[in-house]
């Protein structure tokens, strides 16, 4: 995924000994034509609820933003309570359903961050 065209990710690292850079969680997107799509976002269950998915949010947004992206997309599963309160607290907005999206047959939300005024 880095490697394919407007790919970029972020890495959240604990740092802290005796494990030194433990990773705690990740993201990955693309961005092209003035769009980015997150494409995936995840967390160490040990590691959730610290701000961490907040964080790794935040970078993926302001990376999109310097890859000329006006707005960012991505889905959540409908029954992801956690994870859609995450992107609606950083402002984005549900915009579309996806039925039977997942492989469980849930339907997926598609919610929409504007990047810039």
């Amino acid at each position: 995924m880095l490697d394919a065209a407007g790919g970029f990710g972020v890495l959240a690292l604990d740092g802290a000994p005796p494990f030194g850079e433990e990773p705690l969680g990740f993201g990955l997107a693309r961005a092209m034509a003035g769009e980015a799509e997150l494409l995936t976002l995840a967390v160490r269950p040990a590691a959730q609820r610290r701000g961490i998915g907040r964080a790794l949010f935040g970078a993926l947004a302001g990376q999109a933003k310097t890859f000329g992206a006006d707005m960012l997309f991505l889905e959540v599963a409908e029954g992801n309570l956690a994870a859609h309160r995450l992107y609606t607290t950083a402002g984005a907005m549900e915009v579309g359903r996806r039925r039977r999206y997942y492989t469980d047959g849930s339907d997926a939300l598609v919610l929409r961050l504007a990047l810039r005024p």
